[in-house]
């Protein structure tokens, strides 16, 4: 059995490689360019008449070949639909029947001459309905293509008629049947020409086969109008020039069929409006001269010959107010949905930014002085994100829909819902302000309800900011409901003057209810808040810090401090934290309360904290070298969930290490608790890697947050920072004493080593002592300072 393997997979080989030269040829033209070019040849022997047999064997050939063509080539493409084909290889076997019965049939006398003809006329009739299959495949008979089509059909129709029709029917010297039929070739012309002008402007993909397949229709034409100008004579005879049309539409007909772009033919995108180019211009407009100009050049015309003219024109020009009316409407109807795409948002249906403006001035420009005035509530949704990451981006979009619903079903009618942002929705309405706060609070409720989505139950909260306006202020000045504290909330006549100098404007109402936004979020989530003037001085705050943090590292405003650790029984120097601070120029000394938390958000917390770590480094070293701190001294440094988010960050520690001879076990990388609970893979990976290297991670502010053994066990952590909240308490609060003896025993039990901040008087360092805490941190032996007050003040004292 074993054996058997290679050659069964030798076997196969073969029909893979048949299949991939099948897959080649099908997609080579070769084939309809022979097809094409032996048509050619044979046409010019056909003309060249140099025997009859040989005109009458290469006229079969030709026509039964592309007979065959038409049925094979679409199949072996897998063209679709393969129906229009078959009726146009039908009509073509009958064409050369016609054709071949010609010559014989121009020789008898009677109703023996119509032979061709009763080959010949179902043919067309079926050409036709095939071509109208394709056209069909094409997106059918586009109305405004139409529409150019009967304009341009009407007008050749009036000249074949009165041109060729009414001539050839009016022939003496031959059976009526005869001169009748004569007659009809034209008006199967008119058709034909319909089907082509339709076909040219359809808005399908031009291809190889879509030109071949008017070069055919082209071909027929020319070929027709040659037989009926030559049948206006008594006889219509059958020679290779005449047939010279009917020849090359053969060729180029099985070409078609044969060219691999005849997949595309079924393939079309018609637009609402098709314009009158060039091209159609150039055909509309001889069709519509085409009646006026035969009234003026007929000499003593028959009332048929006025009559016909002036039917035609008057329905061209009616089919061109109709195609001029229906353009209009085609406009109006496409600038109403380029409107409603550019005021609203595609996912939800609701406004968008954009129609919200709109409203809120409209709003603001019609309200009159009263009680209610005008309220904006700006949503952002809380945990948005974990969905998207969870369940992905699809059931995302259809969260945002479902929250779209729910909350256009929770306001009244005559409020607007709009959604400005990813998980960002806004509120409009006209109301008072008890109303605007009751309405608040219901959304909040709202939300507390889970969502079905996809068939799950999906919980998210919102947060909400509200910013108001009230014609009518205190003082005569537009005003914020909420403003300053007024107890209706009105504001005061400072905060009017304020806005006296502002005036309240769409764009700035929703700006406010953004930033309540964001001090709800702050809060917590499931919050909201109502807007005050204090509220836009904290962000102006906060864009300043912003602003001036870029350039504080180029301009030296940073710098460290180190805050001793130090053993609680004998008080012997053993570590030390560095701490970032620093010194604007005009706002003094800015807390790291107000900026650590802009860095992390904007991302500057990566530069800053890489500034910080190769820093504290460098004066770690310093002190160990100078004598300082001694080999067991540790240095504590703290690490952003951004910085741990870094794959980089353990080779940047490792080779700062290095620079300043420093061994890995005298780093200590402190943590919150938050980034074991929002660990990603990366930020694991990024842990593990620095302990590897021997640096020990400690979790920083300790049972703040989520001060669980299962976190501690997870992730690797050598230690525990308890948080002053805790400390402060110790030796009053016996509560704060329960908590601290449950850390120092879990760390026990899991070997971590403990250190108490906050540390401020005798007392809590005696309770700490007494509970089994060996190092503290605090103000009872020195608070953060500068490293060359440390040196001064720590030196030797590590031993």
């Amino acid at each position: 059995m074993r054996r058997a393997i290679p050659y069964a997979s030798a076997a196969r080989e073969p029909t893979r490689a048949v299949r991939d030269s099948t897959r080649l040829a099908r997609d080579s033209p070769a084939a309809a360019l022979a097809v094409l070019g032996a048509g050619v040849v044979a046409a010019a022997l056909y003309v060249a008449d140099l025997a009859d047999w040989l005109g009458t064997l290469l006229l079969t050939l030709v026509g039964a070949g592309t007979a065959v063509v038409l049925l094979v080539g679409p199949r072996w493409h897998r063209a679709a639909p393969r129906h229009p084909w078959h009726l146009l290889s039908a009509s073509t076997a009958l064409f050369l029947v016609g054709t071949l019965l010609r010559p014989w049939a121009s020789e008898r006398t009677g109703l023996s001459v119509l032979s061709a003809d009763l080959f010949t006329v179902p043919g067309y009739l079926i050409m036709i309905i095939g071509f109208g299959g394709l056209l069909r495949a094409r997106g059918g008979l586009q109305r405004h293509a139409l529409i150019d089509g009967l304009i341009v059909g009407l007008g050749a129709a009036v000249v074949a008629v009165l041109l060729l029709a009414v001539p050839a029917a009016s022939v003496q010297g031959r059976p009526a049947m005869v001169s009748a039929l004569a007659g009809t070739y034209p008006i199967f012309d008119v058709v034909l020409l319909l089907l082509l002008v339709n076909l040219a402007f359809t808005t399908a993909a031009r291809r190889p086969s879509f030109w071949l397949l008017v070069g055919t229709m082209t071909a027929l034409l020319v070929g027709d109008l040659t037989y009926a100008i030559v049948g206006l004579v008594a006889t219509l005879p059958g020679a290779p020039l005449l047939d010279l049309p009917f020849f090359l539409a053969f060729a180029m007909a099985g070409a078609a069929a044969l060219h691999p772009s005849v997949v595309y033919l079924g393939r079309a995108t018609p637009p609402p409006v098709q314009a009158w180019s060039w091209p159609r211009l150039l055909l509309i407009c001889p069709a519509l001269a085409a009646p006026f100009v035969l009234i003026a050049l007929l000499h003593e015309p028959t009332l048929v010959e006025r009559l016909v003219p002036a039917v035609a024109g008057a329905v061209m020009v009616a089919l061109l107010l109709i195609r001029a009316v229906s353009a209009v409407q085609g406009y109006a109807t496409a600038q109403r949905r380029y409107e409603h795409h550019a005021t609203h948002d595609p996912l939800t249906g609701l406004p968008n930014r954009l129609a919200l403006a709109r409203k809120v001035s409209r709003l603001l420009a019609g309200t009159p002085a009263g009680r209610a005035g005008i309220w904006v509530f700006f949503l952002d949704l809380d945990g948005f994100k974990l969905v998207n990451d969870s369940w992905g981006h699809d059931t995302g979009d259809q969260l945002i829909v479902e929250v779209g619903r729910r909350l256009r079903a929770l306001v009244p009618a005559a409020a607007t819902v709009a959604r400005v942002g990813g998980d960002e929705f806004v509120i409009v309405l006209g109301a008072a302000r008890e109303e605007a706060t009751a309405l608040a609070e219901r959304i909040l409720a709202s939300f507390a309800v889970p969502l079905q989505v996809r068939g799950v139950e999906v919980v998210v909260n919102t947060s909400v900011g509200l910013a108001g306006y009230k014609a009518g202020a205190p003082g005569g000045e537009p005003g914020r409901p909420g403003d300053e504290a007024s107890p209706g909330g009105l504001p005061t006549a400072a905060t009017a003057a304020q806005h006296a100098a502002a005036p309240v404007t769409a764009e700035s109402l929703m700006r406010d209810a953004d930033v309540a936004m964001y001090h709800a979020k702050a809060e917590g989530p499931g919050k909201w808040a109502l807007f005050d003037t204090s509220m836009r001085d904290r962000v102006r705050d906060r864009v300043e810090i912003e602003f001036a943090l870029r350039h504080a590292l180029v301009k030296e405003q940073l710098h460290l401090v180190y805050q001793p650790i130090v053993e609680l029984t004998g008080g012997r120097l053993v570590g030390a934290e560095a701490l970032i601070r620093w010194d604007h120029p005009a706002r003094g000394a800015v807390s790291p309360i107000d900026f650590i938390s802009i860095a992390e958000d904007t991302g500057l917390i990566a530069e800053i904290g890489g500034w910080v770590l190769d820093e504290s480094l460098r004066q770690f070293a310093d002190w160990r070298s100078d004598g300082v701190v001694d080999d067991r001294f540790w240095l504590s440094v703290n690490v952003s969930p951004r910085q741990l988010r870094d794959p980089a960050l353990p080779a940047t520690l490792a080779e700062a290490l290095r620079r300043y001879d420093l061994p890995a076990e005298v780093v200590v990388l402190e943590i919150t608790e938050s980034v074991m609970v929002d660990a990603s893979v990366v930020t694991e990976e990024v842990l593990g890697g620095l302990r590897r290297m021997g640096v020990r991670v400690v979790v920083d502010d300790f049972g703040t947050g989520y001060s669980a053994l299962g976190y501690l066990r997870r992730h690797p952590v050598t230690g525990v920072k308890i948080d002053r909240a805790f400390v402060d308490g110790l030796g009053g609060n016996s509560e704060d004493e329960e908590i601290v003896r449950a850390v120092v025993a879990m760390s026990s039990a899991l070997r971590l080593s403990v250190v108490a901040e906050g540390v401020e008087t005798p007392t809590q360092r005696q309770v700490l002592e007494t509970l089994g805490v060996l190092y503290g941190q605090g103000r009872l032996w020195d608070g953060p300072v500068r490293p060359e007050v440390f040196a001064e003040r720590w030196s030797g004292l590590a031993v």
